[in-house]
């Protein structure tokens, strides 16, 4: 599999889920920290059981935890990954979900996201920052400006 098809697979998952947890929070079955817990209590087996048996068809290592990673590995993906990621990117988009309309929130949160992860892998990674890749982010941006704004 490639890496184009596996993000679009993930945006369909994430869109399905995005409208089932809307539906419960807007109903308030529950508040958004708990869909979050409950969400992470059940992926976080699934996770692990792929790992464990390895997933050579979508191109990951087989088990071996952590066998190469030095402390600031570790360190950036328990802060990065699993704190600013993880708790605070879930805990904000859950919020945000609870009080808006998905088809509004979502698009905002993952616009947001892709200038984010461009503009700082150019800064820190050295990743090249073309004029494609930023004309490509402002049509993204201000497609997501059109639609978010538009019946208000």
């Amino acid at each position: 599999m490639n890496a184009a098809l596996l993000a679009v697979l993930a945006g369909l998952c994430w869109g399905v889920g995005e409208v089932f947890t809307r539906s419960v929070l807007h109903a308030k079955a529950v508040g958004p920290l708990a869909a979050i817990a409950i969400r992470s209590t059940v992926a976080l087996p699934l996770l692990w059981a792929v790992w464990a048996v390895g997933s050579h068809g979508l191109g990951l290592e087989p088990p071996g935890l952590l066998d190469r990673a030095d402390g600031g590995s570790v360190a950036k993906l328990v802060l990065g990954s699993g704190v600013v990621a993880g708790a605070g990117g879930m805990a904000l988009f859950y919020a945000a979900l609870s009080l808006g309309e998905v088809s509004r929130v979502k698009p905002i949160a993952f616009s947001v996201a892709p200038a984010t992860a461009v503009v700082l892998g150019a800064i820190f990674l050295g990743e090249a920052l073309s004029l494609p890749k930023v004309l490509g982010l402002v049509l993204i941006l201000g497609g997501v400006l059109l639609l978010t704004a538009a019946g208000r």
